[in-house]
């Protein structure tokens, strides 16, 4: 679904530690004055049992900071995340730290969409940001 307003979006995969890339990707939202989304892209499988509890505390947390938590099922989750990071018009993603493989999602996402900015929280909730992005108006 197309948006019309501009957004930041928290990807996220099916660990708790997650909250804290949907807390970043919220100030920025608040920084950016736009939509905060939050996204999780799974492998499709038969057995989502031993993660549910992990999604519906990452969906609270998404709640609280007042965006929708939409799970998509794809085995390319790169491509999946950009598709989706472009119908809703992100400025920018926030994630994980990425292993530094070229393999890894946000090296992927980078090279599928160098126009959205980076932002990357570690697990003591430093924050890393690849502002390449170009420049668009608000």
């Amino acid at each position: 679904m197309l948006r019309n307003q501009p957004s930041v979006i928290a990807c996220v995969t099916t660990q708790y530690e997650c909250d804290r890339i949907i807390e970043e990707a919220e100030q920025l939202a608040a920084e950016y004055d736009c939509e905060l989304h939050v996204l999780s892209v799974l492998m499709p499988t038969d057995n989502y049992a031993l993660i549910s509890d992990k999604l519906e505390y990452l969906n609270r947390v998404a709640k609280r900071a007042g965006a929708d938590m939409t799970i998509i099922f794809s085995s390319n989750a790169p491509k999946a995340a950009v598709k989706f990071a472009r119908e809703n018009q992100a400025l920018q993603i926030a994630a994980g730290i990425h292993d530094g493989g070229q393999d890894s999602f946000l090296v992927q996402f980078n090279q599928m969409a160098p126009e959205i900015s980076i932002t990357m929280v570690d697990k003591n909730r430093n924050v890393y940001t690849m502002d390449v992005r170009q420049r668009r108006s608000v």
